[in-house]
């Protein structure tokens, strides 16, 4: 019989005891720090380095613009002059009408018009830009009329990255176009992405919001400017689950937080055989930069947080323990599955395993 227990003991298990984690800690030198959660220390751990994924999420403030759209260095601006005059300067005898296709706003903001010179239109609308250029032109064409019409180049227009049905780069109607308006226009979001992350690139700075988010919010259909560029994309976060859960997996971040109760329901629970329930352990890493013991902060870059879910304080612990990316969310063994299995064993060999299992119950 001692040397089924002694073989037992070596038996293969889905996962280890949560003795066999915890208790290295108390070494000398420990190889980790381990950490109860509780109501209590919840709010210290909170404010610790983020880990797992550096980017975080950052949005633009929403803010209105006017309808009209803003004449912009690259744009091409169309002129059509009247002029009524026997012996205009612009148009040839018998004709009343001249057409200037194709006048490039120049890096400086101008264009150029015959017997005028340079205009700086950039920065102005359309209708400003024509009334400013028929008032120039007036001058030396006292009866001229003029209209404007403008194709908008690079700078006044969007790029629509990835991640919609249609990508590609679209121009800005008005200066009060908003994000929700140019991915419709693209299509919408693709369906084949998983918990989409939209990515908003101006000036060098990215800003990230997830998707239900920014359908949720109002103020988060931000204005958009010239030279924007949007990339929708997958959230590529996730945790891993180990041991006797109801699976053993990498598990998505479906949502902008998670907290360690919500991962426990994603990954099937505490395995109602196998698992320990006052035994579920968060396995974490910190930079090395991040670790200053005794100054609110991990005090190994190897962190263990444990949570027993048998309490009250460990469920409402859970409830606001936030999941980082890159997480391990291990269920322990339980002690009792491994005498089971010791019990059984020696049951078989002597031939009375009902009895023994009916003692272990």
């Amino acid at each position: 019989m001692a040397l089924a227990v002694l073989s037992a003991c070596a038996l293969p298990r889905g996962a280890a005891l949560e003795s066999e984690i915890t208790s290295a800690a108390h070494n000398e030198r420990p190889n980790y720090q381990v950490v109860e959660v509780t109501r209590a220390s919840v709010p210290i751990i909170a404010h610790w380095p983020a880990t797992g994924w550096t980017e975080g999420y950052r949005w633009l403030s929403g803010t209105r613009g006017p309808k009209s759209s803003v004449i912009r260095a690259g744009d091409t601006v169309s002129l059509v002059i009247w002029d009524s005059q026997d012996n205009s300067l612009l148009t040839a005898p018998e004709q009343k009408v001249v057409t200037m296709d194709g006048l490039v706003v120049s890096s400086s903001g101008t264009i150029f018009v015959p017997y005028v010179d340079e205009v700086q239109i950039s920065g102005q609308t359309p209708e400003s830009a024509r009334r400013m250029i028929q008032e120039r032109i007036a001058e030396v064409l006292p009866a001229a009329q003029v209209q404007l019409s403008l194709d908008v180049g690079a700078d006044n227009s969007i790029d629509l990255v990835s991640g919609v049905a249609s990508p590609g780069t679209y121009p800005l109607a008005n200066r009060d176009t908003r994000i929700l308006s140019a991915i419709s226009r693209g299509g919408g979001i693709a369906p084949s992405l998983r918990n989409p992350l939209v990515r908003l690139t101006r000036d060098g700075t990215t800003y990230r919001i997830p998707a239900k988010d920014l359908f949720q919010t109002p103020s988060a259909n931000v204005v958009l400017r010239g030279g924007d560029q949007i990339i929708v994309e997958e959230d590529e976060r996730y945790f891993t689950a180990l041991g006797a859960s109801g699976t053993e997996s990498i598990i998505d971040f479906d949502r902008k937080s998670i907290t360690a109760l919500e991962a426990m329901s994603m990954v099937g629970g505490v395995d109602d055989f196998r698992g320990n329930p006052q035994g579920v352990l968060i396995l974490r890493e910190y930079p090395a930069n991040a670790v200053r013991p005794g100054r609110g902060a991990p005090d190994h870059p190897y962190v263990v947080f444990a949570i027993d879910l048998t309490s009250a304080d460990g469920l409402f612990a859970a409830r606001n323990f936030q999941i980082n990316p890159k997480d391990t969310v291990m269920v322990t063994e339980s002690p009792v599955t491994a005498a089971q299995t010791i019990f059984g064993l020696v049951g078989r060999i002597f031939g009375f395993g009902a009895q023994i299992s009916t003692l272990s119950n």
